[in-house]
């Protein structure tokens, strides 16, 4: 007997057609997500591109402008007579900076000799000494006295520490290189010890075992194995910390005294590069040599920023491969 198949019902999918079809949407689909994707990913990368190359430009259009301005002193003074001279007189068109340039590095040296001890035991005491309880409330304070502005530093400084420094002294003179140094090592001090209480917790914990199996005590792991392995990061720290202290400005004008002389004394008041810009700036002709030797100062200062910077990238480097 034949059956009849052409009444049954057809099971069959869709046909070569629809299926096709469907196949060309959904390649659709996805070829366009995948070119969606190519355009957000390449625009990304262009922005940032963009913005970095801004951010060059800004810098750079900053130095070539300070130069710009800077070296038209030498047009009316010897750059001998600029970098070597202590006579500073602008008035009488004399134009030595060596006064300003010798106190601000003799203010970073003291502040350097001051600070750098006080902040590496602060950072061995919060790491390797102090309890958890203890640990968990110092940090957060250091933290905030990061963020205290300057002038108030500046304000405390010549209301309290001044007056202070007289009375131990004995001298009518306590404004100086010495009173500024321990200004900025206080505005320093929380940012050298942070970085290195983060570099000190770093080391592996194997090192300090591995010293104390060797029968070290406390005290020689901390300074012969602890601390050498965290040098970088302390390093690290105190360049921060000295960057910070050569361009500080509000708190140096208000305790260092703001005088064109040699910085040959403890207690004797100077001026360095930058507390001289910002306390004759407002007062100078734009297009005078005296404008020019101020800029010229302004350039001596953000090269040397930027030479700590670099030694900062040089130092992380390091410290990555080592």
């Amino acid at each position: 007997m034949q059956l009849d198949t052409s009444a049954r019902p057809s099971i069959a999918g869709p046909n070569a057609s629809e299926l096709g079809g469907s196949i060309k949407a959904g390649s659709g689909k996805s070829f366009d997500r995948k070119n969606r994707l190519l355009f957000y990913n390449r625009f990304f990368k262009l922005a940032c591109i963009a913005s970095a190359v801004f951010v060059c430009l800004i810098l750079f259009g900053i130095l070539f402008l300070m130069f710009r301005t800077g070296v038209l002193t030498f047009r009316d003074v010897s750059p001998m007579t600029f970098f070597f001279s202590t006579d500073w007189t602008p008035e009488d068109d004399r134009y030595g900076a060596f006064v300003f340039i010798f106190g601000t590095f003799a203010l970073t040296l003291l502040t350097l000799l001051i600070s750098v001890p006080l902040s590496v035991v602060i950072a061995v005491f919060l790491a390797e000494v102090a309890p958890t309880w203890l640990r968990n409330l110092l940090r957060p304070v250091l933290d905030l006295l990061v963020g205290i502005p300057s002038v108030v530093y500046g304000f405390l400084g010549l209301t309290i520490l001044i007056p202070l420094l007289r009375d131990i002294t004995g001298t009518n003179m306590g404004d100086g290189i010495l009173a500024a140094a321990i200004v900025l090592t206080i505005m320093v001090l929380p940012t050298i010890s942070r970085v290195s209480d983060d570099a000190i917790s770093a080391v592996p914990r194997k090192y300090r075992d591995a010293s104390y199996a060797l029968g070290a005590t406390r005290f020689q792991t901390i300074f012969k194995v602890t601390i050498p392995a965290a040098r970088s990061g302390i390093l690290y720290g105190v360049i921060l910390g000295m960057a910070r202290a050569i361009g500080e400005t509000m708190a140096v004008v208000m305790v260092i005294g703001n005088t064109p002389q040699l910085a040959d004394a403890l207690f004797k008041p100077t001026s360095v590069l930058t507390s001289n810009i910002v306390m004759q700036i407002a007062n100078v002709p734009f297009d005078s040599t005296w404008n020019n030797a101020l800029y010229m100062m302004g350039f001596l200062l953000l090269v040397i920023s930027l030479l700590m910077i670099v030694l900062v990238r040089l130092l992380q480097r390091k410290g990555a491969h080592s």
